[in-house]
Protein backbone atom coordinates (compact mmCIF):
# COMPACT_ATOMS: atom_id res chain seq x y z
CA UNK A 1 0.00 0.00 0.00
CA UNK A 2 1.51 3.37 -0.97
CA UNK A 3 1.51 5.99 1.56
CA UNK A 4 2.91 8.79 -0.56
CA UNK A 5 -0.80 10.48 0.69
CA UNK A 6 -0.59 10.04 4.02
CA UNK A 7 1.66 11.17 7.45
CA UNK A 8 3.22 9.09 9.79
CA UNK A 9 1.70 10.53 13.29
CA UNK A 10 1.27 8.71 17.07
CA UNK A 11 2.09 4.88 15.25
CA UNK A 12 -0.20 5.63 11.90
CA UNK A 13 -0.88 6.44 8.98
CA UNK A 14 -2.93 9.21 8.93
CA UNK A 15 -4.73 11.54 6.34
CA UNK A 16 -4.10 15.57 6.46
CA UNK A 17 -6.17 17.14 8.07
CA UNK A 18 -7.14 19.65 5.56
CA UNK A 19 -6.83 17.71 2.29
CA UNK A 20 -3.94 18.80 0.13
CA UNK A 21 -1.79 17.62 -2.28
CA UNK A 22 1.31 18.61 -4.42
CA UNK A 23 3.11 16.75 -7.41
CA UNK A 24 6.74 15.33 -7.03
CA UNK A 25 8.36 15.88 -10.45
CA UNK A 26 11.11 13.65 -11.85
CA UNK A 27 14.05 15.89 -12.96
CA UNK A 28 15.01 13.41 -15.80
CA UNK A 29 11.90 13.80 -17.19
CA UNK A 30 10.19 17.18 -16.09
CA UNK A 31 7.12 14.89 -15.33
CA UNK A 32 4.93 14.51 -12.09
CA UNK A 33 5.05 10.75 -11.24
CA UNK A 34 3.34 10.75 -8.03
CA UNK A 35 1.51 13.06 -5.45
CA UNK A 36 2.13 14.00 -2.00
CA UNK A 37 -0.16 15.23 0.64
CA UNK A 38 1.08 18.53 2.29
CA UNK A 39 0.40 19.90 5.63
CA UNK A 40 -0.97 22.75 7.52
CA UNK A 41 -0.78 24.14 11.49
CA UNK A 42 -3.78 21.68 12.60
CA UNK A 43 -0.86 18.60 11.51
CA UNK A 44 1.88 20.01 13.12
CA UNK A 45 -0.51 20.29 16.23
CA UNK A 46 -1.03 17.01 16.15
CA UNK A 47 2.27 15.60 15.41
CA UNK A 48 3.98 17.39 18.14
CA UNK A 49 0.95 16.76 20.86
CA UNK A 50 2.01 13.21 20.15
CA UNK A 51 5.35 13.62 19.90
CA UNK A 52 4.96 15.55 23.49
CA UNK A 53 3.08 12.94 25.42
CA UNK A 54 5.65 10.15 24.25
CA UNK A 55 8.19 12.24 25.30
CA UNK A 56 8.04 11.51 29.31
CA UNK A 57 8.66 7.58 28.94
CA UNK A 58 10.85 7.24 25.70
CA UNK A 59 13.17 10.24 27.76
CA UNK A 60 13.41 7.35 30.39
CA UNK A 61 14.10 4.56 28.34
CA UNK A 62 17.79 3.07 28.99
CA UNK A 63 20.73 3.37 27.01
CA UNK A 64 20.25 -0.47 26.04
CA UNK A 65 16.36 -0.40 25.27
CA UNK A 66 17.32 2.76 22.87
CA UNK A 67 20.37 0.83 21.20
CA UNK A 68 17.94 -2.19 20.77
CA UNK A 69 15.67 0.14 18.60
CA UNK A 70 18.00 1.92 16.78
CA UNK A 71 19.37 -1.79 15.84
CA UNK A 72 16.45 -2.83 14.68
CA UNK A 73 15.62 0.56 12.80
CA UNK A 74 18.97 -0.36 10.88
CA UNK A 75 18.03 -3.97 10.02
CA UNK A 76 14.46 -3.08 8.20
CA UNK A 77 16.31 0.06 6.36
CA UNK A 78 18.93 -2.64 5.01
CA UNK A 79 16.04 -4.78 3.80
CA UNK A 80 14.73 -1.72 2.38
CA UNK A 81 17.66 0.08 0.72
CA UNK A 82 16.97 -0.94 -2.95
CA UNK A 83 13.27 0.30 -2.60
CA UNK A 84 15.41 3.73 -0.79
CA UNK A 85 18.05 3.88 -3.86
CA UNK A 86 15.40 3.93 -5.71
CA UNK A 87 13.13 6.56 -4.37
CA UNK A 88 15.91 9.21 -4.29
CA UNK A 89 16.94 8.38 -7.72
CA UNK A 90 13.37 9.31 -9.41
CA UNK A 91 12.71 12.20 -6.86
CA UNK A 92 15.88 13.61 -7.28
CA UNK A 93 17.61 12.52 -10.52
CA UNK A 94 20.49 10.54 -8.58
CA UNK A 95 21.99 7.82 -10.94
CA UNK A 96 21.14 4.81 -9.51
CA UNK A 97 24.80 4.05 -8.61
CA UNK A 98 25.77 7.48 -6.64
CA UNK A 99 21.74 6.39 -5.37
CA UNK A 100 22.87 3.42 -4.01
CA UNK A 101 26.60 4.35 -3.40
CA UNK A 102 26.22 7.48 -1.75
CA UNK A 103 23.07 7.94 -1.14
CA UNK A 104 21.52 5.02 0.59
CA UNK A 105 24.13 3.94 1.81
CA UNK A 106 24.82 7.52 4.06
CA UNK A 107 21.92 6.63 5.82
CA UNK A 108 23.21 3.32 6.75
CA UNK A 109 26.58 4.66 7.67
CA UNK A 110 25.18 6.99 9.79
CA UNK A 111 22.80 5.01 11.75
CA UNK A 112 25.74 2.62 12.00
CA UNK A 113 28.19 5.46 13.43
CA UNK A 114 25.24 6.46 15.48
CA UNK A 115 24.63 3.16 17.49
CA UNK A 116 28.70 2.92 18.16
CA UNK A 117 28.27 6.29 19.71
CA UNK A 118 25.42 5.31 21.75
CA UNK A 119 27.37 2.50 22.87
CA UNK A 120 30.67 4.29 23.89
CA UNK A 121 28.51 7.57 24.96
CA UNK A 122 28.58 8.51 29.19
CA UNK A 123 25.25 10.20 30.28
CA UNK A 124 26.68 11.34 33.54
CA UNK A 125 29.92 12.36 35.15
CA UNK A 126 31.13 12.91 38.70
CA UNK A 127 32.85 15.85 39.59
CA UNK A 128 33.73 16.16 43.28
CA UNK A 129 30.12 16.48 45.13
CA UNK A 130 28.47 17.36 41.64
CA UNK A 131 26.91 14.52 39.75
CA UNK A 132 26.84 16.08 36.04
CA UNK A 133 23.82 14.19 33.66
CA UNK A 134 23.16 14.46 30.66
CA UNK A 135 19.26 14.35 29.64
CA UNK A 136 17.26 14.42 26.45
CA UNK A 137 16.05 18.09 25.44
CA UNK A 138 12.82 17.49 24.53
CA UNK A 139 10.33 17.60 21.28
CA UNK A 140 12.62 18.12 18.18
CA UNK A 141 11.38 18.75 14.96
CA UNK A 142 13.36 17.94 12.04
CA UNK A 143 13.81 19.95 8.53
CA UNK A 144 15.46 18.34 5.96
CA UNK A 145 16.77 18.99 2.23
CA UNK A 146 16.11 17.37 -0.66
CA UNK A 147 19.95 17.33 -1.93
CA UNK A 148 20.99 14.38 0.53
CA UNK A 149 17.59 12.93 2.16
CA UNK A 150 18.60 10.30 3.83
CA UNK A 151 22.02 11.98 4.84
CA UNK A 152 20.43 14.22 6.47
CA UNK A 153 17.22 12.72 7.53
CA UNK A 154 19.44 9.98 9.63
CA UNK A 155 21.91 12.59 10.62
CA UNK A 156 18.98 14.03 12.39
CA UNK A 157 16.56 10.92 13.50
CA UNK A 158 18.97 8.57 14.67
CA UNK A 159 21.38 10.66 17.31
CA UNK A 160 17.64 12.32 18.70
CA UNK A 161 16.42 8.71 19.37
CA UNK A 162 19.98 7.67 20.43
CA UNK A 163 19.42 11.14 23.03
CA UNK A 164 15.92 10.08 24.45
CA UNK A 165 13.94 12.81 22.77
CA UNK A 166 10.89 12.44 20.35
CA UNK A 167 10.75 14.13 16.99
CA UNK A 168 8.67 15.40 14.26
CA UNK A 169 10.31 15.16 10.58
CA UNK A 170 9.67 17.02 7.92
CA UNK A 171 11.32 15.63 4.77
CA UNK A 172 11.96 18.14 1.84
CA UNK A 173 8.19 18.52 -0.23
CA UNK A 174 10.74 18.54 -3.77
CA UNK A 175 12.41 14.91 -3.01
CA UNK A 176 9.95 13.11 0.00
CA UNK A 177 9.25 9.56 -1.08
CA UNK A 178 12.66 8.47 0.41
CA UNK A 179 11.05 10.28 3.61
CA UNK A 180 7.63 8.40 3.11
CA UNK A 181 9.91 5.04 2.72
CA UNK A 182 11.94 6.17 5.88
CA UNK A 183 8.64 6.50 7.92
CA UNK A 184 7.64 3.18 6.82
CA UNK A 185 10.68 1.97 7.96
CA UNK A 186 10.31 3.42 11.66
CA UNK A 187 6.76 1.43 11.45
CA UNK A 188 7.66 -1.98 10.71
CA UNK A 189 11.43 -1.50 13.28
CA UNK A 190 8.66 -1.20 16.26
CA UNK A 191 9.41 2.65 16.86
CA UNK A 192 6.99 3.66 20.12
CA UNK A 193 3.88 5.32 18.96
CA UNK A 194 4.58 9.26 19.54
CA UNK A 195 8.15 8.84 19.21
CA UNK A 196 8.87 9.56 15.22
CA UNK A 197 6.55 11.50 13.50
CA UNK A 198 6.88 12.73 9.83
CA UNK A 199 4.47 15.86 8.04
CA UNK A 200 5.28 16.51 4.50
CA UNK A 201 4.59 20.09 3.35
CA UNK A 202 6.17 23.21 2.95
CA UNK A 203 8.33 25.14 4.48
CA UNK A 204 5.80 28.30 5.35
CA UNK A 205 3.02 26.01 5.84
CA UNK A 206 5.09 23.38 8.40
CA UNK A 207 8.38 24.21 8.66
CA UNK A 208 8.22 27.44 10.21
CA UNK A 209 5.30 26.24 12.62
CA UNK A 210 7.22 23.59 13.87
CA UNK A 211 10.02 26.12 14.42
CA UNK A 212 7.64 28.90 16.10
CA UNK A 213 5.29 25.82 18.01
CA UNK A 214 5.68 26.57 21.98
CA UNK A 215 5.65 22.47 22.51
CA UNK A 216 9.06 22.11 20.57
CA UNK A 217 12.09 22.31 22.22
CA UNK A 218 14.76 21.97 19.41
CA UNK A 219 14.76 22.68 16.31
CA UNK A 220 17.44 21.02 13.79
CA UNK A 221 17.32 22.36 10.19
CA UNK A 222 19.43 21.79 7.58
CA UNK A 223 19.05 23.84 4.10
CA UNK A 224 19.97 27.05 2.77
CA UNK A 225 21.26 30.43 5.26
CA UNK A 226 18.15 31.95 3.51
CA UNK A 227 16.28 29.77 4.71
CA UNK A 228 18.16 29.26 8.28
CA UNK A 229 17.86 32.50 9.31
CA UNK A 230 13.89 32.40 8.83
CA UNK A 231 13.66 29.13 11.35
CA UNK A 232 16.20 30.90 13.72
CA UNK A 233 13.81 33.83 14.16
CA UNK A 234 10.85 31.90 14.55
CA UNK A 235 12.69 29.90 16.88
CA UNK A 236 13.55 32.84 19.12
CA UNK A 237 10.13 33.88 19.87
CA UNK A 238 10.35 30.50 22.33
CA UNK A 239 13.54 30.37 23.38
CA UNK A 240 14.13 26.89 21.59
CA UNK A 241 17.97 25.56 21.03
CA UNK A 242 18.08 25.45 16.60
CA UNK A 243 20.79 24.03 15.20
CA UNK A 244 21.54 24.68 11.71
CA UNK A 245 23.75 23.32 8.85
CA UNK A 246 23.59 25.40 6.01
CA UNK A 247 24.96 27.27 2.91
CA UNK A 248 28.79 26.56 1.85
CA UNK A 249 31.11 27.49 -0.98
CA UNK A 250 34.05 25.49 0.23
CA UNK A 251 37.86 26.33 -1.12
CA UNK A 252 40.33 23.52 -1.94
CA UNK A 253 43.76 25.09 -2.14
CA UNK A 254 45.98 23.13 -4.24
CA UNK A 255 49.53 23.81 -2.77
CA UNK A 256 52.59 23.64 -5.36
CA UNK A 257 53.47 20.66 -4.19
CA UNK A 258 50.63 18.78 -4.80
CA UNK A 259 50.24 16.16 -7.26
CA UNK A 260 48.74 17.70 -9.20
CA UNK A 261 47.41 15.55 -12.26
CA UNK A 262 45.68 14.16 -9.58
CA UNK A 263 45.08 16.95 -7.54
CA UNK A 264 43.04 18.77 -10.40
CA UNK A 265 41.16 15.82 -11.55
CA UNK A 266 39.60 14.81 -7.75
CA UNK A 267 38.47 18.33 -7.08
CA UNK A 268 36.39 18.21 -10.01
CA UNK A 269 35.17 15.10 -9.42
CA UNK A 270 34.40 15.99 -5.76
CA UNK A 271 32.98 19.62 -7.57
CA UNK A 272 30.42 17.23 -9.80
CA UNK A 273 29.63 14.87 -7.24
CA UNK A 274 25.83 14.77 -6.42
CA UNK A 275 25.22 16.65 -9.89
CA UNK A 276 27.03 19.36 -7.24
CA UNK A 277 24.71 19.71 -4.98
CA UNK A 278 26.57 19.37 -1.93
CA UNK A 279 26.81 21.53 0.84
CA UNK A 280 30.12 20.91 1.08
CA UNK A 281 31.44 20.45 -2.64
CA UNK A 282 35.24 22.13 -3.17
CA UNK A 283 33.21 24.15 -6.17
CA UNK A 284 36.82 26.42 -5.60
CA UNK A 285 39.47 25.24 -6.98
CA UNK A 286 42.78 27.51 -5.77
CA UNK A 287 45.74 26.82 -7.93
CA UNK A 288 49.78 28.60 -8.06
CA UNK A 289 48.92 31.81 -10.56
CA UNK A 290 51.95 30.09 -12.65
CA UNK A 291 50.31 26.63 -13.22
CA UNK A 292 46.86 28.30 -14.06
CA UNK A 293 46.31 27.08 -17.66
CA UNK A 294 48.12 23.41 -16.66
CA UNK A 295 45.00 23.12 -13.90
CA UNK A 296 42.40 24.34 -16.71
CA UNK A 297 43.47 21.50 -19.21
CA UNK A 298 43.08 18.94 -16.52
CA UNK A 299 39.97 19.79 -15.29
CA UNK A 300 38.67 20.04 -19.15
CA UNK A 301 39.56 16.27 -19.43
CA UNK A 302 38.02 15.42 -16.28
CA UNK A 303 34.64 17.54 -17.14
CA UNK A 304 34.27 16.26 -20.04
CA UNK A 305 34.98 12.58 -19.17
CA UNK A 306 31.46 12.85 -16.94
CA UNK A 307 28.71 10.92 -18.47
CA UNK A 308 25.86 12.80 -18.27
CA UNK A 309 22.30 11.07 -18.75
CA UNK A 310 19.30 9.00 -17.80
CA UNK A 311 19.67 8.27 -13.69
CA UNK A 312 18.06 4.79 -14.15
CA UNK A 313 21.32 3.70 -16.45
CA UNK A 314 23.94 1.99 -14.58
CA UNK A 315 26.84 3.85 -16.12
CA UNK A 316 25.49 7.10 -15.61
CA UNK A 317 27.60 9.65 -13.22
CA UNK A 318 25.75 12.71 -13.49
CA UNK A 319 22.19 13.38 -13.37
CA UNK A 320 19.85 16.14 -13.64
CA UNK A 321 19.71 18.86 -11.19
CA UNK A 322 16.83 18.40 -8.72
CA UNK A 323 14.16 21.40 -10.27
CA UNK A 324 13.15 24.05 -12.50
CA UNK A 325 13.86 26.48 -9.96
CA UNK A 326 17.24 25.22 -9.52
CA UNK A 327 18.11 24.85 -13.19
CA UNK A 328 17.58 28.71 -14.11
CA UNK A 329 19.27 29.56 -10.67
CA UNK A 330 22.66 28.09 -12.60
CA UNK A 331 21.72 28.76 -15.85
CA UNK A 332 21.87 32.49 -14.43
CA UNK A 333 25.13 32.31 -12.55
CA UNK A 334 26.71 30.46 -15.50
CA UNK A 335 25.73 33.49 -17.81
CA UNK A 336 26.60 35.62 -14.66
CA UNK A 337 30.16 34.25 -14.97
CA UNK A 338 30.32 34.78 -18.95
CA UNK A 339 29.20 38.37 -18.47
CA UNK A 340 32.34 39.29 -15.61
CA UNK A 341 35.28 38.12 -17.74
CA UNK A 342 35.41 34.72 -16.79
CA UNK A 343 37.27 31.97 -19.43
CA UNK A 344 34.56 29.14 -19.89
CA UNK A 345 36.59 26.10 -20.44
CA UNK A 346 34.19 24.06 -21.00
CA UNK A 347 30.11 23.65 -20.54
CA UNK A 348 28.52 26.84 -20.32
CA UNK A 349 24.82 27.70 -20.70
CA UNK A 350 22.24 25.16 -21.69
CA UNK A 351 21.31 21.44 -21.69
CA UNK A 352 23.87 18.95 -23.14
CA UNK A 353 23.50 18.39 -26.61
CA UNK A 354 22.31 14.88 -26.73
CA UNK A 355 19.26 15.39 -24.04
CA UNK A 356 16.23 17.58 -24.88
CA UNK A 357 13.97 17.52 -21.84
CA UNK A 358 15.38 17.28 -18.05
CA UNK A 359 16.97 19.67 -15.64
CA UNK A 360 20.39 18.97 -16.91
CA UNK A 361 23.06 20.77 -16.44
CA UNK A 362 26.19 20.86 -18.92
CA UNK A 363 29.26 20.05 -16.58
CA UNK A 364 30.93 23.35 -16.53
CA UNK A 365 34.81 24.99 -15.90
CA UNK A 366 35.54 28.39 -15.21
CA UNK A 367 38.87 29.61 -15.23
CA UNK A 368 40.79 33.23 -14.99
CA UNK A 369 38.19 33.47 -11.81
CA UNK A 370 38.51 36.81 -9.84
CA UNK A 371 37.37 37.10 -6.13
CA UNK A 372 34.71 38.75 -5.75
CA UNK A 373 32.78 37.31 -9.14
CA UNK A 374 29.17 36.18 -8.36
CA UNK A 375 30.32 32.65 -9.51
CA UNK A 376 33.01 32.82 -6.68
CA UNK A 377 30.76 34.14 -3.95
CA UNK A 378 27.36 32.59 -4.33
CA UNK A 379 26.30 28.79 -3.50
CA UNK A 380 25.62 28.04 -6.76
CA UNK A 381 24.95 24.41 -6.49
CA UNK A 382 25.07 23.01 -9.70
CA UNK A 383 28.34 20.93 -11.57
CA UNK A 384 30.22 24.14 -11.99
CA UNK A 385 33.72 24.78 -11.04
CA UNK A 386 35.55 28.18 -10.26
CA UNK A 387 39.40 27.96 -11.20
CA UNK A 388 41.18 30.79 -9.07
CA UNK A 389 44.87 31.90 -8.81
CA UNK A 390 46.94 32.76 -5.73
CA UNK A 391 50.67 34.35 -6.29
CA UNK A 392 51.55 33.09 -3.07
CA UNK A 393 50.31 30.60 0.42
CA UNK A 394 49.14 33.71 2.43
CA UNK A 395 47.19 34.87 -0.97
CA UNK A 396 45.35 31.27 -1.05
CA UNK A 397 44.37 31.14 2.65
CA UNK A 398 42.89 35.04 2.67
CA UNK A 399 40.90 34.01 -0.31
CA UNK A 400 39.66 30.54 1.21
CA UNK A 401 38.54 32.52 4.07
CA UNK A 402 36.96 35.55 2.36
CA UNK A 403 33.25 34.49 2.27
CA UNK A 404 30.34 34.30 4.55
CA UNK A 405 30.40 30.27 4.77
CA UNK A 406 32.71 28.81 6.62
CA UNK A 407 31.14 24.70 6.13
CA UNK A 408 33.94 22.87 4.92
CA UNK A 409 37.61 23.34 2.87
CA UNK A 410 40.58 21.26 1.10
CA UNK A 411 44.22 21.19 1.37
CA UNK A 412 46.28 19.15 -1.36
CA UNK A 413 49.70 18.57 -0.25
CA UNK A 414 52.41 15.69 -0.46
CA UNK A 415 53.73 17.18 2.69
CA UNK A 416 51.45 16.42 4.99
CA UNK A 417 52.91 18.78 7.97
CA UNK A 418 52.87 21.42 5.28
CA UNK A 419 48.65 20.63 4.57
CA UNK A 420 47.80 20.71 8.23
CA UNK A 421 49.85 23.98 8.57
CA UNK A 422 47.34 25.07 6.10
CA UNK A 423 44.16 23.65 7.03
CA UNK A 424 44.56 25.41 10.82
CA UNK A 425 44.58 28.50 8.97
CA UNK A 426 41.28 28.20 7.13
CA UNK A 427 37.96 29.49 9.33
CA UNK A 428 35.93 25.97 8.21
CA UNK A 429 34.18 23.38 10.27
CA UNK A 430 35.68 20.42 8.91
CA UNK A 431 39.02 20.53 6.52
CA UNK A 432 39.83 17.60 4.29
CA UNK A 433 43.30 16.75 3.64
CA UNK A 434 44.05 15.22 0.47
CA UNK A 435 40.58 13.87 -0.51
CA UNK A 436 40.21 11.17 2.40
CA UNK A 437 37.67 9.02 2.77
CA UNK A 438 34.18 9.94 4.42
CA UNK A 439 34.17 9.87 7.89
CA UNK A 440 31.03 9.51 9.63
CA UNK A 441 32.15 9.70 13.35
CA UNK A 442 34.13 12.92 11.77
CA UNK A 443 32.35 16.47 13.75
CA UNK A 444 30.45 18.06 10.48
CA UNK A 445 29.20 21.62 10.56
CA UNK A 446 30.18 25.28 9.80
CA UNK A 447 31.54 28.43 11.10
CA UNK A 448 30.08 31.91 10.06
CA UNK A 449 27.35 31.74 7.48
CA UNK A 450 27.20 27.96 7.43
CA UNK A 451 25.31 27.18 10.24
CA UNK A 452 25.54 26.48 14.49
CA UNK A 453 26.14 22.73 15.87
CA UNK A 454 27.90 19.69 14.84
CA UNK A 455 26.14 16.35 13.49
CA UNK A 456 27.37 12.62 13.05
CA UNK A 457 27.97 10.20 15.75
CA UNK A 458 28.48 11.30 19.24
CA UNK A 459 28.43 15.01 18.45
CA UNK A 460 24.92 14.83 16.94
CA UNK A 461 24.22 12.93 19.86
CA UNK A 462 25.64 15.52 22.32
CA UNK A 463 23.48 18.83 20.45
CA UNK A 464 19.95 16.73 21.30
CA UNK A 465 20.94 16.81 25.29
CA UNK A 466 20.87 19.26 28.27
CA UNK A 467 23.17 19.17 30.85
CA UNK A 468 22.41 19.36 34.76
CA UNK A 469 24.31 19.76 37.51
CA UNK A 470 23.18 17.75 40.62
CA UNK A 471 24.96 19.51 43.30
CA UNK A 472 25.45 17.60 46.79
CA UNK A 473 24.96 14.42 45.01
CA UNK A 474 27.69 13.16 47.11
CA UNK A 475 31.28 11.71 46.21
Amino acid sequence: MSHHLNFFIDGKWVDPVVPATLDVIDPSTEEAYTKISVGSKADVDRAVAAAKAAFPKFAQTTKAERLKLLKRILEVYNDRFEDIAQAVSQEMGAPITWAREAQAWAGRAHMESTIKALEDYEFSEQRGGTMVVKEPIGVCALITPWNWPLNQIVCKVAPAIAAGCTVVLKPSEIAPISGIIFSEVMEAAGTPKGVYNMINGTGPDVGQVMAGHPDVDMVSFTGSTRAGIIVAKTAADTVKRVAQELGGKSANIILPDADFAHAVKKGVEGCFGNSGQSCDAPTRMLVPASRHDEALAIAKDAAEAFKVGDPRSEDTQLGPVVSQIQFDKIQGLIESGIAEGATVVTGGNGRPGHLNRGYYVRPTVFGHVRPGMRIEKEEIFGPVLSVISYDDEDEAVKIANDTVYGLAAYVQSQDIGHARKVAGQLRAGQVSINYPDWDTFAPFGGYKQSGNGREYADWAIHDFLETKGIIGYGA
